[in-house]
């Protein structure tokens, strides 16, 4: 397995992760009167700091040199384009949300499962493509 094979399983496990022990967090917390009400900000940031720390942190542990032939670079373009086209599609939710004056917290979390969407669609159709053949 190349070393940014290893990369591409590192962000999906990160990408599903984080946003599951975030959700978990979030349901633990959420007040009587309803999830909107939850203090959401400090976990979520807590949630985005910890994605962007562990995937630095496990990329260094798997170590390698990060040799790039044709085909990692077309891989890698894939990816990128699919999580691209993901995030386009997904973040019409919370431009609607916003649009309808929905609370903050609706908002902030659509985007924030946008982002948790691309960047799971992104790995695994790397993922694919190196198991598979590209």
């Amino acid at each position: 397995m190349s070393y940014l094979e290893k990369r591409a399983w590192i962000y999906g496990i990160v990408a599903i992760v984080v946003p599951v022990a975030y959700a978990v967090v979030l349901l633990a917390r959420r007040p009587a009167a309803g999830l909107a009400d939850t203090h959401y900000a400090g976990p979520m940031l807590v949630a985005v700091g910890a994605a962007i720390l562990l995937n630095i942190a496990a990329g260094s542990l798997v170590g390698g040199p990060v040799r790039r032939d044709e085909r990692d670079k077309a891989i890698g373009r894939l990816g990128e384009y699919a999580g691209f086209y993901v995030m386009s599609i997904a973040a019409v939710v919370p431009l609607v949300l916003a649009m309808r004056e929905a609370p903050y917290f609706w908002v902030a979390n659509a985007l924030y499962l946008a982002l948790s969407l691309a960047a799971l669609v992104s790995s695994a159709v790397k993922i694919v493509a190196y198991r598979r053949g590209f």
